[in-house]
């Protein structure tokens, strides 16, 4: 063992901080300069991090069941009360929907409707939601023969989640509808408007360049449009929410910030892609 004289250290101690200072300014302007390097090497590091997140994050999935399912036995009472009113409402509206789905049908034979093609989709596990060049995106782990490609639409259950802007050969990124570099064309349900949804790595993304004469609605429902390719439309964003500047915002249908299980689906888009997508190829694949 090199044992190291008092001043020595102490003049190790000094240049310890300007050394941290000087290769972080070095990798900064490495990224700046070459941003095919840098997209690489972070999916490259997504990679080999993906498999180590998902063992970690099984023992902390495990917590949070445990913990959800001493909750509901603490509220199994009410809980079950406020199941039977929703059963009722549900089977009302399950009626009319049944009467609506027959009258739909019966126009759109009428009409000689095509239908849309299915989209198909695959399905993959969230195992961090921090790092990378964004501020709101998670990291999925994907198995080694996946054929996830950028721009990708990924939904939970409920709603919109985002898009897919890395894919690595086991890991993806999906950039979330909150990050302040999205951006979303909608439609206002309601109305029929068209405006577009813009992050703010808050909570809500916020609406913005709806048309003169139309106000969003507190509660409207919020939906994707078509416009620029880049969006299939009808997908479920959430609903207006004004907040105390008075600005409308959208309170996300999706779970953002429980994600666990995201599908990604591929509806054969062709428009805008995420950001640096369009300049930056996903690393080839070995056969």
């Amino acid at each position: 063992m090199i044992r190291l004289s008092i001043p020595m250290r102490q003049a190790l101690a000094r240049l310890t901080l300007p050394v941290l200072i000087a290769a972080a300014f070095g990798l900064m302007l490495l990224g700046k300069a070459d941003t095919l390097l840098a997209e690489h090497a972070r999916t490259a590091l997504a990679d080999a991090l993906a498999p180590i997140y998902a063992v970690m994050a099984r023992p902390l999935d495990h917590a949070h069941q445990a913990l959800d399912n001493a909750r509901r036995v603490l509220t199994v009472f009410e809980d079950n009360a406020r199941l039977r009113q929703e059963n009722e409402r549900l089977r009302h509206w399950q009626a009319v929907a049944l009467a609506l789905d027959a009258e739909n049908a019966t126009l759109k034979s009428n009409l000689n409707w095509i239908p849309d093609p299915q989209a198909s989709y695959v399905t993959a596990r969230v195992v961090a939601d921090a790092g990378g060049v964004y501020a709101r995106s998670v990291l999925l782990a994907a198995g080694p023969s996946h054929h996830i490609t950028k721009g990708q639409i990924a939904l939970d259950d409920r709603g919109l989640v985002g898009r897919v802007t890395e894919v690595g050969t086991r890991s993806v990124r999906v950039l979330l509808i909150t990050d302040i570099n999205s951006r979303v064309p909608v439609t206002l349900e309601g109305s029929r408007a068209r405006a577009m949804l813009m992050g703010t790595n808050g909570p809500r993304p916020r609406l913005m360049h709806w048309p003169e004469g139309v106000q969003p609605a507190e509660g409207e429902r919020v939906v994707t449009s078509a416009e620029a390719d880049a969006f299939p439309p009808g997908l479920l964003v959430g609903t207006v929410h004004y907040n105390a500047s008075n600005v409308p915002e959208v309170q996300p249908a999706a779970r953002l910030d429980r994600l666990e299980v995201v599908r990604l689906f591929d509806y054969g888009l062709r428009g805008v892609l995420p950001p640096e997508a369009t300049m930056l190829r996903p690393p080839e694949r070995r056969r």
